[in-house]
């Protein structure tokens, strides 16, 4: 059977700040999130355009509307497009702005889908769809916070996610698992997924787990990540002197005095 998206080779690299280099043979072509490129070897040559080129006869009101889609989701207009020139192998890396680990998926393994949390995408082989979905209930819309838009991938190459600190994987049979809204990945399609109420007044109050959770539950594959970034970031925020927050540890006492000395 033929494939649709170009077959591009990979490897990842590195443990707690990982990228992934992608081979490229002459002619092929792979597709990355804005800024995402960490580097390229000679003869890779790369274009910001308008969508993500799975539909190159769509025309420019086409690739528009795409792009449009995606802007929706808090992405950005364009996509970049690396596309090997030379005559040998060559590799462009990428890697996400903050730790953690990047998942390889195999599409046509999966179906050929798959539903990401907004920011989760890093690239992917061309001919790779990118496109949004919502989910149907109220709920998710009103307290999903990031699972209300989701972006949806269809293709059968390679695709490449990343996931804040540490990637679980979990196998649902029928099961109902519960999970922080901003701790899913992704899911495949087999998956049912909604926002519901995390127990008690006093607890949603109380718990620090947040007023919702996502539940998902049916037959499929569930990826989880252990430090989503709006959390590693609200803590820095929250820590931040600047912001009003509380300094600790880099020399306590010692540390601030540097400060009041520096500002002398």
């Amino acid at each position: 059977m033929m494939r649709r998206c170009h077959e591009v080779d990979y490897e990842i690299r590195g443990e707690s700040m990982q990228l992934v280099e992608v081979e490229l043979d002459p002619g092929e072509t792979v597709i990355a999130e804005a800024g995402a490129m960490t580097y390229m070897e000679e003869g890779i040559q790369f274009e910001a355009r308008m969508g993500d080129g799975s539909e190159p006869e769509s025309g420019f009101f086409g690739a528009l509307m795409g792009a449009g889609k995606r802007m929706l989701t808090g992405e950005s207009l364009f996509m970049t497009h690396f596309t090997n020139q030379g005559y040998g192998k060559r590799r462009v890396s990428f890697s996400a702005p903050y730790p953690g680990t990047i998942l390889p998926l195999d599409m046509a393994e999966l179906g050929g889908e798959l539903i990401l949390q907004k920011d989760s995408f890093l690239a992917a082989a061309l001919g790779t769809q990118i496109t949004m979905t919502f989910n149907k209930r109220l709920g998710t819309g009103f307290f999903g916070g990031e699972g209300f838009i989701m972006q949806k991938l269809k293709g059968d190459g390679m695709a490449f996610v990343h996931a804040g600190g540490t990637l679980i994987r979990k196998e649902l049979r029928g099961e109902t698992l519960r999970v922080d809204t901003g701790c899913l990945v992704g899911f495949t399609p087999g998956i049912d997924y909604d926002i519901q109420r995390a127990g008690s007044l006093k607890s949603m109050v109380f718990g620090g787990e947040g007023l919702f959770l996502a539940t998902l539950s049916g037959h499929g594959t569930v990826w989880l990540q252990s430090l989503p970034f709006s959390r590693m970031a609200d803590r820095i925020i929250a820590h931040a002197p600047s912001a009003g927050g509380s300094s600790r540890g880099e020399g306590s006492v010692l540390g601030g005095i540097g400060r009041m000395l520096d500002g002398d």
